[in-house]
């Protein structure tokens, strides 16, 4: 459950930006990353806080300190993890399933939640939060193979799979798509 004295908020794209700094170390400390990443992404995190659609909910804890994001934004065809996914889905499964997913969808770019805070429904209750309300058709969303919190909670939710060990240019590691239809069925109580 989430602790009492935790607050989720919409963040506009001005309190995104004087809070990226504490983000982008959240981004880090839960993917693992090493040091140096958050100085490589920043730019692209501003860059998609312009993006058509795009809305940001944070957590904070009492004091106001950042235990979590999430965001998104309407994709469409032109952004690189579009024409990424696109190539991997029309390769895979086909132009049909390509459009069937690609035509009408809300891109959950980033969610992340502090290690030291995770397994407490924060991450759940940002997802619920940020695509609740999106008028879209679709949501989508990467995620590195292999089992974890995220995972359980994608399932939890109803993400399907979409394509899996995906290789995106310049990475490595394999990924899975997860898609799934919306609007998000309410919560239980």
């Amino acid at each position: 459950m989430t602790t009492v004295s935790t607050q989720f908020v919409e963040l506009t794209a001005d309190e995104f930006r004087t809070r990226l700094r504490e983000a982008l170390a959240i981004y880090v400390e839960a993917m693992r990353y090493p040091p140096g990443t958050a100085e490589q992404r920043a730019p692209m995190w501003l860059t998609h806080a312009l993006r058509d659609g795009w809305r940001c909910y944070a957590a904070l804890d009492g004091d106001g300190t950042m235990l979590g994001v999430a965001y998104g934004y309407r994709g469409s065809p032109g952004q690189w993890w579009h024409e990424q996914v696109r190539r991997g889905l029309v390769k895979n499964s086909g132009e049909q399933a390509a459009t069937h997913w690609l035509d009408d969808y809300f891109e959950l770019t980033e969610i992340h939640v502090r290690p030291r805070s995770q397994a407490g429904g924060i991450g759940e209750n940002l997802l619920r939060r940020l695509l609740d309300g999106v008028p879209n058709q679709h949501v989508l969303l990467s995620t590195p193979e292999g089992t974890s919190r995220a995972w359980k909670l994608y399932r939890r939710v109803g993400f399907v799979d979409v394509l899996r060990d995906y290789h995106f240019a310049g990475d490595p590691r394999p990924f899975a798509i997860l898609g799934r239809t919306l609007p998000l069925e309410r919560a239980a109580e």
